[in-house]
């Protein structure tokens, strides 16, 4: 599959050449711009309770869109940040939200995170893609990649996007109870194993935490 991304990191947009009859799967709402000569379907993909599932739980839009070329297709998520193209050939694990585009074989479900993710701000399920081709995932600022070779490494949760297999975690605090409550960092995701790490530098809710005091105020 020929891709670009563009106007990284802050306004990242993809834009995807498409053979005849090579398609791409997209999250609902992604497309910016299109050849006249694709074909577009839109399906509940993995059936009702398969997206409904992938909706409710894995922040993800009920119905997936089918781009099917030849022509032109640009892709870009609903927030600022970045994007990534993936390669995969197995399964790799992501954030709810971060699902842009994949290759049409690509398989997108969700992964119950076990307790351990129950006070993590990300929620309890992450999403699963597994299969053999691209995965598009875009961010709330840049990414960059993080190797770990049997080793441990402690993000914020906030900035989680996505792990490949080999990694596992575990959400902690980040010090003490007064740290927990009132150094700003909270909680953080320990990850242990041998495997890549996605981060992004910014954290939505960093920024929300920041824009509410701003917010005009209602008039009494």
């Amino acid at each position: 599959m020929r891709y670009t991304i563009n106007h990284r990191p802050s306004f990242s947009l993809l834009e995807v050449e498409l053979s005849q009859g090579e398609a791409i799967q997209a999250e609902a709402g992604a497309m910016v711009h299109m050849s006249p000569t694709i074909k577009m379907e839109t399906k509940a993909k993995g059936g009702v309770f398969g997206a409904l599932k992938r909706s409710m739980l894995g922040g993800e839009s009920f119905f997936i869109n089918t781009f099917r070329g030849p022509g032109t297709l640009g892709l870009a998520p609903s927030y600022p940040g970045d994007i990534e193209g993936l390669e995969i050939d197995g399964t790799l694990y992501a954030q709810s939200g971060a699902f842009l585009a994949s290759s049409e074989g690509i398989r997108i479900d969700t992964k119950w995170g076990g307790a351990k993710t129950f006070f993590g701000r990300e929620g309890l399920f992450l999403l699963k893609m597994s299969g053999r081709g691209m995965v598009f995932l875009s961010s709330f600022g840049a990414i960059y990649r993080k190797e770990l070779h049997n080793e441990h490494f402690v993000i914020d949760t906030g900035h989680m996007v996505a792990f490949t297999e080999g990694l596992d975690f575990k959400v902690r605090r980040v010090g003490g109870l007064k740290s927990t409550l009132f150094s700003g960092e909270g909680l953080v995701a320990e990850f242990h194993g041998t495997g890549t790490l996605y981060i992004q530098t910014r954290s939505m809710d960093s920024f929300i935490s920041w824009i509410i005091p701003h917010l005009p105020k209602g008039r009494d």
